[in-house]
């Protein structure tokens, strides 16, 4: 049996996935202007974030669940340097919450990872 922990971040994914359509012009805001068809990449992240928070759960596709998210956060970096450089994409948080997001992104890495050997 897995870990609790590890549903705790399949539940994450799986909830931060459905925010994509419960509030998808909060994510279209902290989209890149450079990427083309925000809209559709907002849609297209909330379907992989439920997808592999899902298969995270399931032993036979929690190790390619684990690099899926890996992958997805490294996909995700420039969005956390865009809103700290966007003040509309920054959606009026503190800068200090803002920098801090980006190490954040690389312990979501970490424990990710950690899943892939399970």
């Amino acid at each position: 049996m897995a870990p609790w922990h590890l549903y705790v971040m399949a539940g994450l994914y799986v909830l931060a996935g459905l925010m994509h359509f419960v509030r998808p012009k909060m994510y279209h805001r902290i989209i890149p202007d450079y990427l083309p068809y925000s809209k559709f990449l907002v849609y297209l992240s909330g379907v992989a974030e439920i997808v592999l928070g899902i298969a995270l759960c399931f032993d036979a596709t929690r190790r390619l669940s684990s690099f899926g998210i890996l992958l997805m956060l490294a996909a995700f970096l420039p969005v956390h340097f865009y809103m700290l450089s966007n003040k509309k994409a920054a959606m009026g948080l503190p800068k200090w919450v803002l920098v801090l997001r980006i190490p954040l992104q690389f312990v979501l890495m970490y424990w990710a990872y950690s899943y892939a050997s399970l």
